[in-house]
């Protein structure tokens, strides 16, 4: 059972209670703070140095102790606490012959992308794969993934959203048949087991300590993982000291786009879905004050207009609000207008949010309310877009080109609507067009597209 414990980087009580630690030789015990000076306390597990992030308690240990703030959600680590871990041996089952069940075949430019992974595997290096929404993404780190485990590596693909992980995770499954794939994230009910292939929440890399020789994160600019200095501490300690990063995006950062551009990142940019059709490119529309028709209990009266066209036109829709409170609001009054047909709402915290995405999945719901949480990482058939607010702040550039990626993914319906609806254009929204329509100018450029 010692396996449990190779590369991980555990509470004395998140161990498994049938391991006995004191019988390990190769131990290495850390205390749960690393303390140089008054101003330079830090969190083993998470990096944080922030004494606003330090809540001074009462404990067990009886002395002067604390525990940090910034990690709490994964467990209480303290001043008396210690963190177990025992060096990652790469010491997996792994069936060398056939690791690679999926036999799809990849478009040119995917191909281009699964060797330039392959390569920064050989050479221990960081990359970037700027790829468009609906580019093909999982399918590119394939080639990668499989070159990796036949040398005996170790590979985590990680992502800071529950839903991006809860997608890939069966996709991996399914592409390689004969590997054990783990799959952790917060509210899992799956035991931990020791598997040469993982996927992660962000979240749960703290829990390892030079685990990993390929960390694949997808998704890299998503909340919370952009603005959280834990989580990339986090990063860099689930890493070992010789590793390969690859980072997968539609939306990288100013931060990223500069390095890029000053060759301190390399880069692999895929302009073009996967199916070589364009990306639908949003149109802006006007509604007026529709925070002040909310209050008066009524549906803004253009918004009224284009979801009466998309029911009897019997388009399915996602309906992107900012607030959770004014899209619950909004869902009653469109389920009141329109009786018939089967409207749900969805929001992080939502118990009931995988099984709605569900059913909109199997095309038994007309609309799916949703917040920002529905901007990546989830993919429908054949559905239009609308972001109502779409001038919110919560709306950035980033995250409306996200949304506009939700349409036109699957290559038999390639086409469909995004309609920002607005009271006041932003320079996010203007921003998020202009990045579309660049993409689709550069696709065509390169020959990309089936038609434009």
């Amino acid at each position: 059972m010692i396996e449990l414990l190779f590369g991980r980087h555990l509470l004395k009580e998140e161990i498994n209670h049938q391991l006995d630690v004191t019988m390990i030789s190769n131990l290495i015990v850390e205390n749960g703070f690393q303390e140089k000076a008054e101003s330079q306390i830090s969190c083993n597990r998470c990096g944080e140095t922030n004494k606003q992030k330090r809540q001074v308690a009462p404990c067990v240990c009886k002395r002067e102790c604390y525990y940090c703030i910034n990690c709490l959600q994964m467990g209480k680590v303290k001043k008396c606490s210690s963190l177990f871990s025992v060096a990652e041996p790469n010491r997996m089952s792994c069936n060398q012959s056939n690791l690679l069940t999926w036999r799809g075949v990849l478009s040119q430019q995917q191909s281009m992308a699964s060797k330039a992974i392959k390569k920064a595997i050989d050479l221990n290096t960081t990359h970037l794969i700027w790829a468009v929404a609906g580019a093909g993404k999982t399918e590119m780190i394939f080639a990668g993934i499989e070159k990796a485990l036949n040398q005996g590596k170790r590979v985590c693909i990680a992502s800071p959203r529950v839903d991006v992980c809860l997608e890939l995770a069966p996709r991996l499954k399914n592409a390689f048949g004969h590997t054990t794939v783990a799959l952790l994230y917060g509210s899992s009910e799956e035991s931990y087991q020791y598997t040469s292939l993982v996927v992660a929440t962000t979240h749960q890399l703290m829990r390892f300590k030079e685990a990993f020789d390929v960390l694949i994160i997808d998704e890299i600019d998503a909340f919370p993982f952009h603005s959280d200095r834990g989580l990339h501490f986090a990063v860099n300690k689930a890493v070992k000291k010789e590793k390969t990063l690859i980072y997968l995006t539609a939306t990288p950062s100013k931060e990223m786009q500069k390095a890029i551009t000053n060759n301190q990142l390399i880069a692999t940019i895929l302009p073009a879905r996967y199916h070589g059709y364009p990306l639908p490119e949003p149109t802006t529309n006007w509604v007026g004050d529709w925070r002040k028709q909310l209050s008066l209990n009524k549906i803004p009266k253009k918004l009224k207009q284009i979801l009466a066209k998309l029911i009897h036109n019997e388009r399915r829709f996602l309906l992107f609000v900012p607030k959770i409170e004014l899209m619950e609001k909004l869902a009653y009054l469109i389920q009141e207008c329109f009786p018939t047909q089967l409207f749900l709402s969805v929001y992080s915290a939502d118990e009931k949010r995988k099984e709605s995405v569900l059913k909109m999945r199997a095309e038994r719901l007309s609309g799916l309310l949703t917040t920002t949480i529905l901007e990546r990482g989830v993919t429908f058939r054949d559905i239009d877009v609308l972001v109502l607010g779409a001038e919110d702040q919560t709306f950035t550039e980033a995250s409306l080109v996200q949304i506009a990626g939700r349409v036109g993914r699957h290559p038999e319906f390639p086409k469909g609507e995004v309609l920002f609806l607005h009271y006041g254009q932003t320079k996010a929204m203007k921003g998020a067009i202009k990045q579309i329509k660049t993409m689709n100018q550069l696709a065509k450029k390169k020959g990309l597209l089936n038609e434009c």
